[in-house]
């Protein structure tokens, strides 16, 4: 049975939900047989089912999960099976781990530099909706906190140094291939990638080199998603 996945899209069919990446990686790595149901900000009547308003939301079968961490961990334990998302319990808390700090860490310093771009590439009829929800969970609209200031820059580069690190004798978060880890934080910059033009990375950074192998993956299925070279 084709499991279904309501993942966030803009105009021109931008996908760019780092949740919705990290779900749609997660259904790759698995092996799993899965369609996509496009849904906009506004499009709440879609995903009511599911009691409650934010997307990813997957149906399989008769079963409703949502929230990219619960989707993970059911489709762990749902499909034993097929190739691990976390390589048993000490790679779960290690990505567990991964998913606090890239929720509460490098989101916090990429908002910064590309929330307000989202605008661009939504509908109209998503604006207000988008200004309002954001404004209301970040205390500032997003122009406000799009300042690409020095201190901004700055804060996100500190992130990027974390990753750096981690990838110094690696090619991959997880070690020699990518696991649940590596989809987390690839969905920050999936997410980037398909609504802003601004140039996170320089080609000479290891996370460069590491976001190309993730975006090859899957016979370059996040490569073939609408969004920029940058």
């Amino acid at each position: 049975m084709t499991i279904q996945l309501f993942e966030l899209v803009g105009r021109d069919d931008r996908r760019f939900s780092p949740y919705c990446w990290r779900t749609r990686m997660a259904l790759e790595h698995k092996g799993l047989a899965y369609e996509t149901v496009p849904t906009r900000f506004t499009d709440k009547d879609l995903i009511s089912f599911s009691g409650q308003e934010r997307v990813p939301v997957i149906r399989d079968g008769g079963t409703v999960v949502f929230d990219s961490w619960a989707i993970a961990e059911y489709l762990e334990a749902q499909y034993p099976d097929s190739p691990s998302l976390f390589g048993g319990a000490k790679g779960h808390g290690l990505a567990r781990f991964v998913n606090v700090w890239t929720d509460r860490t490098l989101h916090l310093a990429l908002i910064k530099l590309v929330i307000a771009d989202i605008l661009n590439h939504t509908d109209p009829a998503d604006h207000a909706y988008f200004n309002e929800s954001r404004t209301a969970r970040l205390g500032k609209s997003p122009a406000e906190i799009q300042t690409r200031s020095e201190t901004d820059v700055k804060a996100f580069g500190a992130a990027l140094a974390i990753l750096r690190a981690a990838l110094d004798e690696y090619d991959y978060l997880s070690g020699d291939a990518p696991a649940y880890a590596d989809y987390i934080v690839f969905g920050a910059f999936a997410w980037s990638r398909g609504i802003s033009d601004y140039p996170l990375l320089k080609t000479d950074d290891p996370v460069y080199a590491w976001r190309a192998r993730m975006l090859a993956m899957f016979d370059g299925m996040p490569l073939k998603a609408v969004g920029y070279d940058v």
